[in-house]
């Protein structure tokens, strides 16, 4: 179906603003988000009659509730929501604050469901739609240094699968990304780290910390291409549960296969034996 209207999350830079972009020059309707008014007014005046901004913080709800009103007014109906909105955090898992967990988890996990829940009630009434649930690679393995926020993505793709198998027959789709590292602004300023440092961990967690900087701005990854890629799986009769992104997450998710595989494997006798 042309003319379709797609519900982004976080369009100001990265991934969001290149999947933007490439779904209006498609053809299609995009509302975006943007955390602050004023980018809310320049998109709009630049994008009249193509797209439409909203403001939203995934963290507030009334502005979840205010912006599924806007969705409501501007077409009375949903055919892609992309759930991209999200923060970075490194730090080993001893390092982590409370607070710091909690904010990942408030962002990355629990805003993201309480939009998908927002979106559901439309799309289920529609019997049609697609979801996107933004992940990574980070989120199918967990890497010394990028625990924290790899949970909030495994945490995600395990609500997400449930809820895949879920709406199927209600004629909705869902898709989780897991792009390695791309060319965005995931590494940049908005990326956070523990304040709390241990010095045990500089070999593990601190390497992390100290490259996850140092790649800012030379990762493989083309947001313009996996744009094209979402684009693609959408307009797909057969969508995958999972599109994996990047040379780089080909090889973490292979490589998570294949331990599992092996342990399995090695153990298998005394994992059988386990019951009565």
């Amino acid at each position: 179906m042309k003319n379709k209207t797609w519900f982004i999350t976080g369009i100001s830079s990265g991934l969001g603003k290149a999947l933007a972009e490439a779904v209006i020059a498609h053809g299609d309707f995009v509302i975006g988000t943007f955390r602050q008014a004023e980018q809310v007014a320049d998109f709009n005046q630049k994008n009249a009659g193509k797209a439409l901004a909203v403001q939203l913080d995934l963290t507030n709800p009334i502005q979840i509730r205010q912006a599924m009103a806007i969705v409501g007014a501007q077409s009375g109906r949903l055919d892609v929501l992309v759930n991209n909105a999200g923060f970075g955090f490194a730090g080993a898992i001893e390092e982590a604050g409370d607070a710091e967990m909690r904010a990942v988890f408030d962002a990355n996990f629990f805003g993201t469901m309480q939009l998908t829940q927002a979106v559901l009630p439309l799309m289920r009434r529609q019997r049609n739609g697609h979801i996107f649930q933004i992940s990574s690679h980070s989120g199918f393995k967990g890497f010394p240094g990028f625990g924290v926020y790899g949970a909030s993505k495994f945490a995600l793709e395990g609500a997400s699968e449930a809820l895949a198998a879920e709406v199927a027959p209600l004629g909705i789709r869902l898709t989780i990304v897991e792009p390695g590292p791309f060319r965005t602004g995931f590494a940049g300023k908005a990326f956070q780290q523990a304040n709390n440092h241990i010095a045990d961990y500089d070999g593990t967690a601190g390497i992390f910390r100290q490259k996850i900087k140092a790649v800012d701005g030379k990762q493989e990854g083309d947001p313009a291409k996996a744009a094209q890629a979402i684009i693609r799986i959408c307009e797909s009769e057969n969508p995958p549960l999972r599109l994996v992104l990047g040379k780089v997450a080909v090889g973490t998710v292979t490589a998570k296969l294949q331990s599992v595989q092996a342990d399995l494997d090695a153990w298998r006798e005394v994992a059988e034996r386990a019951v009565f």
